[in-house]
């Protein structure tokens, strides 16, 4: 084989494989033509990345996906699972008493909650990782938190299916399917002009 023709043969194989690894969603293109994984970026990134900024700068964007539908519980002892808020942009906070940032927190959450009081498009469920001794000092301090609801994880089993492995508070941003779409490890203003913004545009989805 010629020179030639083995550096064309060369460059026709090099080009099947780039292709056939895209075709496979594992190399995407960016804007500067670079060639990156695609578990570099996702259509979710692109999408809330903007709101990830002042107080949500830490803000994890995961690629959107069914949040696990682990049962928890109202004041009245009743099941409820997250499937039970779909069609509603959802924010879940998992929070316990002995959690200092938590309780700080919850005003916002509050506040974020009354800002979208009897609408069909947001719901705020804050879900108590305390354990059974603990659930009346719980409930008597969401009851200082109106509109606020009172739910509970008293096997404090939620807390360790979603990114944040244990951490708290977290708060996890599920979309109008049940996807999550947004986690928040830590205390936030949850009536800050980021978290509202970000509220608003999955709204609009």
């Amino acid at each position: 084989m010629s020179g030639s023709k083995r550096t064309k043969a060369i460059g026709f194989l090099i080009g099947a494989v780039i292709l056939g690894i895209a075709g496979a969603g594992l190399l995407y293109v960016k804007g500067d033509g670079r060639i990156k994984g695609s578990d570099a970026g996702s259509t979710n990134v692109s999408s809330l990345q903007a709101y990830a900024t002042g107080g949500l700068s830490k803000m994890i964007l995961p690629d959107p996906a069914p949040a696990p539908d682990l049962p928890f519980q109202n004041a009245a002892g009743e099941a409820l699972q997250f499937s039970d808020f779909k069609g509603k942009v959802t924010v879940v906070n998992l929070w316990a008493t002995w959690c200092a940032p938590c309780k700080i927190e919850m005003p916002t959450l509050a506040a974020l909650a009354k800002r979208y009081e009897g609408s069909d498009d947001v719901a705020v469920a804050v879900i108590s990782m305390d354990t059974d001794r603990a659930q009346e000092a719980a409930k008597a301090f969401i009851a200082e938190h109106a509109p606020l609801a009172y739910y509970a994880d008293p096997k404090f089993r939620m807390a360790f299916e979603f990114p944040g492995k244990g951490a708290m508070p977290q708060t996890i941003i599920l979309d109008r399917e049940g996807r999550v779409r947004a986690v928040m490890i830590g205390e936030a203003d949850w009536t800050g002009p980021e978290a509202v913004a970000l509220i608003e545009a999955l709204i609009k989805e």
